[in-house]
């Protein structure tokens, strides 16, 4: 008889390590959270929903998942730590039950030149190898092959100690690398117009120089004028050949100018350091422009493009070269990759394999390596990172995702939801902040925060089921099944857009004529093309305004009234009622409290551990002076202005001593848009993905322009916030204008004017018009997948 044969029927007692099955949050209060106390069970599916700028951010990636990296961060050494990223602890009272976060946001991936698909995911890496191990001729180690390590080499004495005396040897070293030598690995090369760069018939004292910030009276102007490599009292036309290329030209070079030690450098090689080292997009406005006016961009002639050198494209596997293979789209490298039968390799095969099949699982199969990552929209950004997750063996990690359905037809968003699944039948706990009630319906639990947005919001409306979230009297809840229906009647064109051979990216030769006057909505599968259509097809210029999705940049000194230049006639009106300069009315200038700077806190660096920011007490947080604070307009002041929210200051600036026309115009446009319940001081740095957006929106509004360019504007908004878009878009097209949009979602689509429909699949497959009409036509005909998709959606 076995001596493990139980006697008794009764279960045993449960393990003290199996209670913890809750992430417990108590007392929350980061940014609008008004002490929010919730249970969110783990190994579960839990989607968080509620108006833009109820808190789902705040709650879900403010607290959850901001502490749970802060005490990941603590479990290193204090040395380790100098090179994080410092977090401070949330405000929130109790944290408990909390597991590893992994964070999967839309943050747009780095936007430097060199970062592509294939290095940010890796797969450039193992491709490296795979090629230095298998590639015929061998030309080197895997590096050999990167675009990132120039071929170097070197000779020179070492001097080295041994047995007590110097002895000197020869030594050498060679470094092969994989960059073009030509563009430095870029792919372009480009050349600059120097009559962009100075006015050739002034001297340099003169003011000769026009590049943005090369000013004869700063520190540009003392080494210019004391360098004596050329007259500056001079016309640049008189200059010499050598006199020239010194200005133009020359290498660092230390020199003396008042007893201070200086370096001279030629313009190009600095503007070249300066400007054209970093993404022309991340550039402030001045300094595109400059770059845009003085800069042309083209691919290097010597790698095509590839931004390898002639060895790096010479080694081929199969007649496919690592530059041929980066240039191929995903799923057809993937395709290649499972003909390679190479046992040597087999275990880089296999993990590269299951790479490239997750891009393609995850409906990002359309894209190649060689892609540029800063071209990528949110959305793809989002599912790159996800790509590294996919095929991981943790289990019981806190999987947090940040709307996962951005950018997806809804033919994806059932392959997304399949993925979210899988990920937790693992064992893990996955939190989904979204919109769209197709992720809704398989939550296990859903939390919707609201009830309102800004300073309504901030407090937990629901806990429960998808049911229960159907049969409760919250926002979600009753707009849950909302369904756009189509029009009885559509806009009739005023005219046409024409678009003839349209090639970018994967268009094929497009033919197609865009009605103007009328809500114009360009849908397709991801990857199908329509950005191309749209934004790479449509002349950019006269009367075109393009509300692409770019992200906003903003320092935390940057708020809804400097992004939207609402600042400027306010400060304006302050000046003149009280006979004053407006620059006293600038935290950021003259009226600035000197204790901080105008920051309203002072920050407190605390080297590895987390720096404390507390209330300046010389302005209690007002960020102006006191003397300012005496000037007043309509009874309130500058601070007391910048506290109201959009509706109030809408109120305030409309009439009465405080009128102001102008500031009422930017308040008009911000409250169309949805924006009402921002306050006019919020730092940008606080407002959700959705907000922003909108912002843009509302700031591309003012620009005169007879088409309207959105792509995608239902990004983080609420079912509720949808309709309020229509109404927008129906506003837009009434005064005059032509509206195209390039959009996913049914009710934006249900409520076109026309449709134009692009794929039939992505990548490849795609690029190609598969239908043109009405959304009614679209859907009797169901012959695409978005007809089939907006059919079920309308019900017909």
């Amino acid at each position: 008889m076995s001596m493990a044969t139980r006697t008794d029927t009764q279960s045993p007692a449960r393990h003290a390590a199996d209670s913890h099955d809750l992430i417990r949050v108590q007392g929350a209060r980061v940014n609008n959270l008004k002490d929010v106390t919730i249970e969110i069970p783990k190994r579960r599916l839990t989607v968080f929903t509620g108006v833009s700028g109820s808190g789902k951010s705040s709650l879900v990636f403010g607290t959850i998942a901001a502490e749970s990296q802060r005490m990941i961060n603590e479990t290193y050494s204090a040395f380790v730590q100098g090179f994080m990223p410092t977090l401070a602890r949330p405000e929130v009272d109790v944290l408990e039950g909390l597991t590893t976060a992994i964070i999967v946001d839309q943050q747009r991936m780095g936007t430097d030149p060199r970062s592509t698909v294939g290095t940010a995911t890796d797969v450039n890496a193992m491709l490296r190898i795979l090629f230095s191990r298998l590639g015929t001729p061998h030309i080197g180690s895997a590096q050999a092959f990167s675009f990132n390590v120039a071929s170097i080499s070197g000779a020179g004495a070492v001097t080295m100690e041994r047995a007590g005396r110097n002895v000197k040897e020869r030594r050498s070293f060679n470094v092969t690398g994989g960059m073009c030598p030509r563009c430095e690995g870029r792919g372009s090369v480009n050349d600059i117009d120097l009559t962009q760069l100075y006015d050739d018939g002034k001297s340099l004292n003169e003011g000769a120089l026009t590049i943005p910030g090369y000013s004869m009276d700063g520190w540009y102007g003392r080494i210019f004028s004391g360098c004596g490599f050329f007259d500056p009292d001079k016309p640049i036309r008189e200059f010499t050949k050598k006199e020239l290329n010194d200005l133009l030209h020359k290498e660092p070079t230390k020199i003396k100018v008042d007893g201070i030690n200086l370096t001279y450098e030629g313009l190009i090689p600095k503007i070249q350091k300066s400007m054209l080292s970093k993404d022309v997009d991340s550039l402030q406005s001045h300094i595109r422009a400059f770059v845009e006016r003085a800069v042309t961009f083209t691919t290097c002639a010597e790698c095509d493009g590839t931004r390898l050198n002639e060895a790096a494209r010479s080694s081929k596997i199969n007649g496919i070269s690592i530059a041929d293979a980066c240039a191929m789209q995903i799923s057809d490298l993937a395709t290649w990759v499972r003909g390679l039968d190479e046992p040597s390799v087999a275990p880089l095969l296999t993990t590269l394999q299951h790479t490239l099949d997750s891009f393609v699982g995850i409906g990002l199969g359309y894209l190649s390596l060689d892609r540029p990552s800063g071209t990528l929209s949110g959305g793809e950004a989002q599912r790159v990172k996800m790509v590294r997750h996919l095929g991981s063996s943790l289990t019981d990690v806190t999987y947090v995702f940040d709307e996962p359905t951005t950018g997806l037809h809804p033919h994806d968003i059932q392959r997304m939801n399949d993925l979210l699944l899988r990920l937790r039948d693992k064992g893990n706990t996955v939190l989904v902040v979204e919109h769209k009630p197709e992720t809704i319906a398989i939550a296990d639990h859903v939390v919707d925060l609201g009830p309102g947005a800004g300073t309504a919001g901030g407090a937990v409306c629901f806990e429960g089921t998808v049911e229960g979230l159907r049969a409760s009297d919250t926002i979600t809840g009753r707009h849950f099944d909302d369904r756009a229906t189509l029009k009885e009647t559509v806009r009739k064109p005023t005219g046409t857009l024409e678009i003839r051979g349209a090639t970018a990216h994967n268009l094929r030769e497009v033919d197609v004529d865009v009605p103007l006057g009328v809500l114009v909505v360009v849908t397709g599968v991801a990857g199908s093309g329509k950005s191309s259509l749209v934004h790479g097809s449509i002349p950019a210029g006269a009367g075109v305004v393009s509300v692409d999705q770019g992200a906003i940049r903003g320092s935390r000194r940057s708020n809804p009234a400097t992004y939207t230049g609402l600042l400027d006639p306010i400060r304006k009106a302050f000046a003149k009622a009280n006979g004053v300069k407006p620059a006293l009315f600038s935290a950021n200038s003259e009226g600035a409290c000197p204790s901080c700077n105008g920051a309203g806190v002072i920050y407190t660096d605390l080297a590895m551990m987390a720096g404390v920011a507390t209330t300046c007490e010389e302005c209690e947080g007002k960020r102006f002076q006191a003397s300012v604070l005496d000037h007043h307009l309509g009874g309130r002041d500058i601070s007391e202005v910048l506290a109201m929210s959009v509706i109030e200051a809408e109120e305030f600036f409309g009439s009465g001593e405080a009128r102001t026309p102008a500031a009422h115009a930017i308040l008009n446009r911000l409250a169309d848009v949805g924006l009402g319940y921002l306050s006019l001081g919020q730092p940008l740095t606080t407002l959700s993905g959705g907000e922003r957006q909108r912002l843009k929106l509302a700031t591309h509004m003012s620009e005169k322009g007879g088409v309207y360019v959105l792509d995608e504007p239902t990004t983080g908004l609420h079912l509720a916030d949808v309709e309020q878009l229509l109404g927008l878009l129906d506003r837009l097209v009434d005064s005059g204008k032509s509206v195209i949009v390039v959009e996913h979602h049914q009710a934006v689509m249900a409520h076109a004017d026309w449709i134009i429909d692009l794929g039939p699949g992505a990548g490849h497959d795609g690029g190609r018009i598969v239908f043109e009409g009405t959304p009614a036509d679209l859907v009797a005909a169901r012959s695409t997948l978005t007809g089939e998709h907006l059919a079920a959606y309308v019900g017909s």
